[in-house]
């Protein structure tokens, strides 16, 4: 669970935003947007293989420099 406490005179929009980067960096926005509909096992599957692929062609990219 993320906690944000109060920096000095910051305003709830400065710690509203603070706040929204860290659940953006954590993935939470991604993980409940994902969660918000059913995904069927076998459309799970075929996301996280291509996300595997991904990983694999940026390495390799990384690995030729």
């Amino acid at each position: 669970m993320l906690k944000i406490r109060s920096r000095g005179n910051e305003t709830v929009e400065q710690m509203l935003k603070r706040f929204k980067k860290l659940c953006e960096k954590e993935g939470l926005t991604k993980e409940i947007k994902r969660n918000s509909y059913y995904e069927k096992p076998s459309e799970r599957k075929r996301r996280q293989l291509r996300k595997a692929q991904r990983q694999t062609i940026r390495k390799q990219r990384a690995g030729s420099r």
